[in-house]
């Protein structure tokens, strides 16, 4: 168990455990089930996933990363990520999973799943489940109550599957102790760089040159190249069909009212002092005398504002305190409820939260105000009419779309519905097309890349609109010659025979210390010099090194019995030899503190592994086929 743990220290796995395996649910919930229709992408078991189903679960993928990663979502990105893989490896342990739950007799009832959709306030209206919003959601959303319906109840098994196979999982104290040491544990260590940069004077010859680019080819491969054709069909260009009548309006407005209320806000101040949660009670009672003395200085005159700068422990404090307008929702019990009781100018008695001592002074009320339908008609005019307008467009795409499949020709259906189609140069996957209009070109890249030559994609959402695009042409990538690559592969050689210099110094000195020698006399025969790190911890920032993976997982295998590393260690700036100096534990009295907090974390680690473990085996005696246009 150590082992994992220390495999994922600093990894997502640690950071976000505690919602790991909601998010698995959240993904595997959207757009999962729909009606069995379009070609088959796979079978699992005998149940068959569609092609309607893998876009849906790689569109969803697709939007998550951009949602992350926002207008540095490339091609490379989409690539890297491999996107389609994981969208179709995840709808196959999907059905997977609900296969395994079937077979134990697992069952969701229609009132537990009624309760939980009832339960979701994205079907609220003023608190309560509205059908009509419930309905309406789902259309918007291009799905029905019984396919959304379904994929919930499949969640629902999933969930309970995982409960099933993670639910007698414990993690016991000595597992979160040992944790605890080998997290916290900083080491320092004296350390002598040999930098490539340092090895001048280099000059290969014609041989060496042609001998290294025989060897490296692949590495000056140019890359394949398409050209494409393509309309997009874009929704302000059918605005002016997009009517909309006042019933429209109205029932927009109905529907989602929630979207049209204020809720009551209160501006405030505060001043925090701190108190962990499990603290001593004298310490609390210590910590609300302070928060007294404190009202009292209030009370007496001084500004609340100044007294919050010097005192308050919430980063709040550089504002005076002041949170700005917030909801009562948004703020933990009881602070929030002594906030809003407050009339504007009245300041609290201290008030005891999770996170300590507040005193608040409430600065301004704004009541909750249910907007009327003629103050927010324009508003819902311009969604509507907006919508209208994307839906025209995607009627027009989809009728291209058909006649250009008939045609065999893009452009030839261009012309017959009176449009103009554009056309890129050759481009790579590392190049963004020149395109109009498309607002998401790392998109439509990826889709032209895995068709054929003169194949027709189907209509694709770029934005505001939609795209059609056909491949007219593709460069395969080549290998160049070496004289028209010669400048870049002479750099190359030249860094390599640097690094190879670097390291068969650093190698020597490295020798020469396991041996006895002084690393002081013999670093100064390469006019180098020791320095020592200082204290540092597992994934930390190396003092005066920096961020360095191979360098601190080196340190820590050191102690004073094993004084250097096997080999020397390869960093960002070259070639480094280390020497064991000191090493310490973390103060165990921070134990019992972080205790709780870690066996939470490594329990979710454990039911993580234990559930793809789990996975694992059943997908080993699981019968999948994947078409073979997705095996390539």
């Amino acid at each position: 168990m150590l082992d994992l743990m220390r495999k994922n220290a600093g990894s997502w796995i640690i950071k976000g455990l505690l919602g790991i395996i909601v998010v698995v649910f959240v993904f595997w919930g959207v757009g999962s089930f729909r009606a069995q229709r379009g070609n088959r992408v796979a079978l699992v078991n005998g149940e068959v996933i569609t092609g309607q189903e893998y876009q849906e679960a790689y569109n969803s993928l697709v939007e998550q990363v951009r949602a992350r990663f926002g207008n540095s979502l490339d091609e490379n990105m989409l690539k890297t990520l491999d996107l389609k893989k994981k969208a179709l490896d995840r709808l196959i342990d999907r059905k997977i999973v609900i296969k395994e739950a079937e077979k134990l007799k697992f069952r969701v009832t229609n009132e537990e799943l009624s309760q939980t959709i009832v339960n979701i306030k994205a079907f609220h209206s003023d608190g309560v489940f509205n059908k009509k919003l419930y309905e309406r959601v789902l259309s918007q959303n291009r799905s029905t109550p019984e396919a959304f319906e379904a994929s919930v109840k499949e969640s629902l098994m999933i969930e309970r599957m995982m409960s099933f196979v993670t639910g007698g999982i414990k993690i016991s104290e000595q597992e979160a102790l040992e944790w605890f040491k080998w997290k916290g544990a900083s080491v320092n260590v004296d350390y002598v760089n040999f930098n490539p940069e340092r090895y001048t004077g280099i000059n290969p010859s014609g041989d060496e040159l042609k001998a290294f680019f025989d060897r490296n080819k692949e590495a000056y491969k140019t890359e394949e190249k398409i050209k494409i054709s393509y309309l997009t069909f874009e929704a302000g260009s059918y605005a002016s069909k997009a009517t909309v009548e006042e019933k429209d309006i109205s029932e927009f407005y109905e529907t989602n009212i929630d979207k049209f209320k204020r809720p009551k806000t209160v501006e405030a101040r505060h001043i925090l002092l701190k108190v962990d949660e499990g603290e001593r009670p004298e310490v609390v009672e210590e910590t609300r005398v302070k928060a007294g003395n404190i009202l009292k200085m209030i009370k007496e005159g001084q500004p609340f504002e100044d007294l919050a700068k010097k005192y308050s422990d919430c980063p709040s404090k550089s504002q005076g305190g002041y949170l700005g307008a917030f909801q009562k929702k948004d703020m933990v019990e009881p602070f929030a409820s002594r906030a809003f009781s407050l009339k504007p100018g009245e300041i609290s008695e201290p008030v005891l939260t999770k996170f300590g001592w507040h005193i608040i002074k409430t600065e301004k009320v704004n009541e909750e105000k249910v907007f009327s339908l003629q103050e927010t008609r324009s508003a819902i005019l311009k969604k509507i009419s907006e919508d209208k307008a994307k839906n025209l467009a995607y009627d027009e795409a989809e009728a291209v779309y058909n006649d250009a499949l008939q045609m065999k020709d893009l452009a030839k259906a261009a012309e017959k519905h009176g449009l103009i189609i554009k056309s890129t140069d050759f481009f790579s996957r590392n190049e963004a097309p020149q395109v109009t209009g498309i607002d998401n070109s790392a998109l439509i890249t990826s889709e032209a890349f895995a068709m054929s030559e003169k194949e027709i994609s189907d209509v694709k959402e770029s934005g505001s609109g939609h795209t059609i695009i056909q491949v007219m042409g593709k460069m395969a990538a080549k290998i160049p010659e070496l004289k028209n690559v010669n400048d870049a592969v002479k750099a190359d050689l030249l860094k390599e025979k640097q690094n190879e210099n670097a390291n068969k110094e650093a190698g020597a000195l490295l020798t020469a210390l396991k041996n006895g020698g002084d690393m002081t006399k013999e670093s100064a025969k390469y006019k180098l010099y020791i320095s020592e790190t200082g204290f540092f911890k597992r994934n930390e920032n190396i003092p005066n090194i920096g961020q360095e993976p191979q360098i601190a997982e080196a340190a820590f295998t050191l102690s004073k019995e094993r004084l250097f590393p096997e080999s020397t260690v390869k960093g960002t700036k070259g070639y480094y030899v280390i020497r064991f100096k000191e090493k310490k534990d973390p103060p165990a009295e921070g134990f019992d503190k972080e205790k709780e907090n870690i066996r939470k974390a490594l329990l979710e680690q454990k039911k993580l592994k234990t559930f793809e473990a789990w996975l694992a085996q059943a997908k080993s005696r699981s019968k999948i086929e994947v078409e073979k246009e997705f095996l390539e």
